[in-house]
């Protein structure tokens, strides 16, 4: 029997702008570019676990349509660090009894979402 574990995981999504992609996820929230594929670009989020952005895939629609939810302890320090860079903050951190999660969310420059949160209960 093969071994059918998947020991990766990318998530691809557009971009409008690769070099101000680039900048966002490399200098500001400090992911490692990984991959420069010319017109794809692959970021570490963790060991496993990637964001890939390319300029061919087809956009969405600006909102709350997709997530990215990099998780965290230090919920307020990133707060801080993103809000002195600058960064599109879209609320303050906060405490979601309901998903027993502490939270914030903020924009990319695509207008993706992204969740800088901390579980109450880790997974």
């Amino acid at each position: 029997m093969t071994d059918r574990i998947f020991y990766q995981q990318i998530t691809f999504l557009h971009s409008q702008d690769l070099q101000a992609t680039r900048h966002f996820y490399n200098e500001v929230l400090g992911l490692p570019l990984v991959r420069d594929q010319g017109s794809c670009l692959i970021f570490s989020v963790t060991e496993s676990a990637y964001l890939g952005f390319c300029e061919h895939i087809t956009p969405i629609k600006i909102g709350r349509r997709v997530i990215l939810t990099l998780v965290t302890n230090n919920v307020d320090e990133w707060y801080a660090v993103l809000k002195d860079r600058g960064v599109d903050l879209i609320s303050e951190p906060k405490s979601n009894p309901l998903f027993q999660i502490y939270h914030f969310f903020l924009n990319d420059p695509d207008g993706y979402w992204i969740e800088i949160q901390r579980f109450d209960q880790p997974l």
